[in-house]
């Protein structure tokens, strides 16, 4: 059975020790990373050697978003734009915007599933503010919940059709960090009615996607001290509550600066506050061999959660990918509205 938390992996071979860990530990999901990454033939053998080692059907993830935060790119896969880029389209002309991320999605989709890639951390709900650190910056969709949540949503189904899930992050919201939660604990003093109507919403509208990432950073109207991925009011007052969050839900790296303990605490208060599984991405197998020691074997609403995820997975429908592609760089590489013409 498998245990409670996704693995990633230190490079592009698989090692025997990894081989070993992967076989006894049994991850419920394995993330890739650049350094994972080389050339299509490699990425498929990994993956098939690790599938070979944990199970046939584990899930494999990867932060696919386009922009800064692309894991495959350039020159054995396309490039894709940030975020930000969809917003721009939007403002012009909601229903190109959409489409633009629709096909993206898709497209991400084409790219990912042929090496046995089923699982995107994308896409993002999160609402930045004025001020806020920029590590969302323009891998934001806009700075309005709704606008937000339109984009994601037809992402998601961009990657839905390609037969990838989404992961939908960083609930209940990244948007107002004040410092990058890889290296500091953001902490958000906003009150609980402004967070309801702006942060809290984006993620509202997305509750029906079947997987969910948190976010490290502390919410002092809802739980002054500890941040939503070890927090149990967050996680159920909030993302389980208000939010009405129903699928699976993962914690963040819990190897991030933003946490405080040692990995086999962190992990363990994840677990305890409600994350149903818990990521963990460096690689160090010390490391991988602490959180699969407190992370159990997923049972219960947790196991259930999760089940229903994988059963959201659906062959990719046709494509034709040439002509797909040509259409979603036309949408991107539309002028804006009232922007001069070019001269020649």
């Amino acid at each position: 059975m498998s245990r409670a938390f996704i693995t990633g992996l230190a490079g592009p071979t698989l090692a025997s020790d990894e081989r070993g860990f992967l076989r006894d530990a049994a991850p419920w999901g394995l993330i890739l990373f650049k350094r994972n990454i080389e050339v299509p033939d490699q990425v498929r053998r990994l993956i098939e050697e690790a599938r070979t080692a944990i199970g046939e059907g584990v899930p494999v993830l990867v932060d696919q978003e386009g922009g800064r935060v692309q894991r495959l790119g350039p020159p054995h896969w396309p490039g894709y734009p940030p975020g930000a880029a969809y917003g721009r389209l939007y403002d012009d002309d909601p229903g190109c915007g959409l489409a633009a991320a629709r096909l993206g999605g898709r497209l991400i989709a084409a790219d990912l599933q042929p090496l046995g890639i089923d699982v995107d951390c994308l896409p993002l709900g999160d609402v930045p503010v004025a001020g806020a650190d920029n590590v969302i910056g323009d891998r934001a969709y806009g700075d309005t919940p709704d606008k937000v949540a339109a984009i994601a949503a037809a992402l998601a189904e961009g990657l839905m059709q390609g037969g990838v899930l989404p992961v939908v992050k960083h609930l209940p919201g990244h948007g107002r960090a004040n410092v990058d939660s890889h290296a500091r604990l953001p902490v958000v003093t906003t009150d609980r009615s402004a967070l309801e109507s702006s942060d809290f919403r984006a993620f509202r509208l997305l509750k029906d996607l079947p997987l969910g990432m948190t976010a490290h950073v502390v919410f002092t109207a809802v739980d002054p001290a500890a941040p939503a991925t070890t927090s149990p009011t967050m996680i159920g007052d909030v993302i389980r509550g208000s939010i009405g969050f129903a699928g699976a839900l993962m914690s963040d790296d819990i190897s991030m600066g933003a946490l405080s303990g040692t990995i086999a605490e962190r992990t363990r208060t994840a677990i305890a506050a409600g994350c149903d599984l818990v990521l963990h991405c460096n690689g160090r197998l010390a490391e991988m061999l602490a959180v699969a020691s407190e992370a159990p074997v997923l049972d219960g609403m947790a196991a259930r959660r999760a089940a229903s995820a994988i059963a959201a997975r659906r062959p990719p429908g046709e494509l034709d990918e040439a002509a797909m592609r040509n259409e979603f760089q036309a949408l991107m590489a539309r002028p804006a509205r009232g922007a001069p013409m070019a001269v020649s």
